[in-house]
């Protein structure tokens, strides 16, 4: 099940703030860590605190012209990816030195040789073209969707293996919704200008991406008419974004005979042969519905516009490992329509990632040999253990929870396991053959290794020590599944544990962060998940009520935001992650209380004109400074379960009333908690 809390790279929770405010001190002259020049003095905490503590910044931070968004932890982000870079092209000029060397080297410079990439302008897309324009037949299409199935192609639906939602020690096959190219469901039903806007540059965007690969104009144009009304037909048998987010609605476990019953026309099982998949027995079909409407598709569907599909989907799933004119018209609907990005982000940094995508255990392990730290791994787990001492306090302390559920609870908090900075295990990627001037063929080859070992998983034990991230990314989260929190290596790296960062703005930072994965655990999803990470109700029937009647209250909070005109949050969509900001902030607060208290230092002493805690809910909101572009506004809030950062920050700060006392905010004043929004 594809249920895991990963925040997405553009708003991740990265523990990025301590060695960007470690900094900025010695330009500024800090001496509590805090980004002082990042302050608006202008502005009144009580009335606005993100402009207060981030005004600045925002002023003197301009969005670059190839990003859609610029905030504190992009900026981290693009200092490791200039690491990696050096990383790679090192790697490129030895890569006889090691077989790490070689398949790292390799990728990255078949990538950067733009010239070769050029010069077989779209020939790599023939054969496989050839392929789908050979179909003749249903089970030809069956055996063409396996084949693009294994190039992670994922045409009509997804295929994946997952931990068993009822065994979760245990991973079985799973089949689920899929096989549109719009970000979700909804973008293909909304009624408002801008909406019908998008896809009508989407239905143009097909056909210039046809139109490429030879199709002439006027029948490239009418091909994307039909492929957009199969994408319809699919999104309209979807789960929407916020509805996926309950993981209740996407249990259905069933029999391989029994998939085949709801799909006639598409036999499921020879599908599973012909992938070569491990035998197995029973599978959860996250949908069915979708599987119903996707067998009806096929009956009434002309074969030439399901060959059109399968066409549109493989060029643009390969679109950029093709020349530029196929890169800059993928980018210019998927970065300038729909996150209004001005300009193509520069190919080092294009091959970079692409790199990390597909071999980013061989990369990340490069990247830990040089830049991680034993010290920052100790000084995180040191953290962990103090938020989770905070958390059973709160558990034991809530006086709406019964003992029952509070006993459960702890036991699931105890059983946390705690991943930090890179795996124990390295992914050996010595199958995949990597050849120095083909990127196409590269990434496709990379694509069938990843794409066989996730399905050889099916039917064996779920490896706990897996990462869902590669040790670069600037990121952290917590997976409900395997009850455990990751923070990989590229947020830990010195100098991010600077003694110049006080106390204070560290647990507003970093143990915030500590605080929202652990709180994940207990939000409105990851509540249904018990200590072993089986969807198991271990609630008490009347605390299940009092918990949804307190998440309401974020719900309702949260929905009246508006981060662009026109478009207001979604308060359930955010719900899980704003249970965890809030529940995250209040435990970090605590264990600054409990370390301050240990070392006798008062809540009242000052650094730079600023308390104690003054400068924890400093530390906390500059870790969220960002500028957006309006396209990308109205995008988040309509697929990101992440509120923008000034809504973070603000509806945070209005929750707690140690931030009111701590900047003597009158009950007139916005930021002034009265009653606020609390679960745990």
């Amino acid at each position: 099940m594809k249920i895991f809390h990963y925040a997405p790279l553009a708003l991740c929770l990265g523990l990025v703030t301590v060695s960007l405010f470690a900094q900025s001190s010695e330009k500024a002259g800090s001496l509590s860590g805090l980004d002082l020049s990042a302050i608006d003095k202008t502005a009144d905490p009580c009335q606005d605190f993100y402009q207060y503590a981030c005004g600045s910044w925002m002023k003197n931070n301009p969005i670059p012209a190839d990003q859609s968004s610029w905030g504190t932890f992009d900026q981290l982000f693009e200092r490791n990816q200039k690491e990696l870079r050096a990383i790679l092209e090192e790697a490129q000029q030895h890569q006889d030195r090691s077989p790490i060397d070689q398949k790292i080297g390799g990728f990255y410079g078949s990538c950067m040789d733009e010239s070769t990439v050029e010069k077989r302008g779209a020939d790599p897309l023939r054969s496989e073209l050839e392929r789908i324009s050979h179909i003749g037949n249903v089970q030809d299409l069956l055996d063409e969707t396996v084949r693009l199935h294994e190039r992670q192609v994922g045409v009509f639906f997804s295929f994946d293996a997952t931990p068993d939602p009822k065994n979760a020690k245990m991973t079985i096959a799973e089949v689920d919704q899929g096989g549109i190219g719009l970000p979700e469901k909804d973008f293909y039903f909304r009624t408002d200008a801008k909406s019908q806007e998008i896809r009508q540059k989407y239905v143009a965007h097909i056909g210039k991406m046809l139109s490429l690969i030879g199709v002439p104009p006027e029948e490239a144009a009418a091909k994307a008419k039909t492929i957009m009304q199969i994408e319809t037909d699919l999104a309209k048998a979807s789960l929407d974004v916020t509805s996926r987010r309950n993981p209740q609605l996407l249990v259905h476990e069933m029999s391989k005979a029994d998939l085949d019953k709801l799909t006639p026309t598409f036999h499921f099982t020879q599908f599973f042969t012909r992938l070569q998949t491990p035998e197995f027995s029973v599978l959860n079909v996250a949908v069915p519905d979708f599987f119903k409407a996707f067998n009806a598709l096929l009956e009434k569907e002309n074969l030439n516009d399901l060959k059109d599909y399968m066409t549109w989907h493989y060029v643009t799933a390969s679109a950029g490992r093709l020349p530029k004119a196929f890169v800059d018209e993928n980018f210019d609907f998927y970065g300038r329509t729909l996150s209004g990005t001005t300009e193509q982000k520069p190919r080092w940094k294009r091959c970079v990632s692409a790199t990390d995508i597909k071999l980013g255990e061989a990369l990340g392990r490069k990247f830990v040999e040089k830049t991680f730290g034993e010290q920052g791994k100790a000084r995180t787990l040191e953290m962990v253990g103090e938020i989770e001492k905070q958390m059973a306090n709160d558990i034991n302390s809530l006086t709406w929870m019964s003992p029952q559920t509070k006993k459960e609870a702890l036991v699931k908090l105890h059983a946390v396991a705690n991943k930090i900075g890179y795996p124990e295990k390295w992914r050996d990627y010595s199958l995949v053959n990597i050849v120095p001037d083909d990127y196409f063929g590269n990434w496709y080859r990379a694509s069938e290794f990843e794409e066989k070992r996730q399905r050889d998983k099916i039917g064996k034990p779920v490896d706990r020590q897996e990462w869902g991230m590669t040790p670069p990314t600037v990121n952290a989260y917590y997976d409900p599944t395997q009850n455990n929190i990751n923070f990989p290596a590229g947020i830990l790296q010195p100098p991010f544990y600077s003694n110049q960062a006080g106390d204070a703005v560290n647990y507003g930072a970093v143990g915030v962060v500590i605080g929202h994965e652990l709180t994940h655990g207990f939000d409105d999803e990851g509540r249904q998940f018990d200590a072993d990470g089986n969807l198991k109700n271990w609630w008490q029937k009347s605390d299940n009520g009092k918990f949804e009647k307190l998440a309401d209250c974020f719900v309702n909070e949260y929905g009246s935001f508006s981060p662009v005109s026109g478009v207001e949050l979604n308060g359930k969509l955010t719900l899980g992650e704003n249970t965890a900001d809030n529940g995250g902030i209040r435990l970090a607060y605590a264990a600054l209380m409990d370390d301050l208290a240990k070392k006798s230092i008062p809540l009242q002493q000052k650094a730079d004109g600023y308390t104690q805690a003054q400068q924890f809910f400093l530390g906390f909101a500059q870790v969220w400074c960002e500028n957006n572009r309006p396209e990308e506004e109205r995008l988040r809030a309509q697929t990101d379960p992440h509120s923008p950062g000034k809504f973070r920050t603000n509806g945070v700060v209005s929750n707690m009333p140690q931030f009111s006392q701590a900047f003597g905010c009158k009950a007139s004043d916005k930021m002034y908690a009265a009653k606020g929004c609390r679960v745990w």
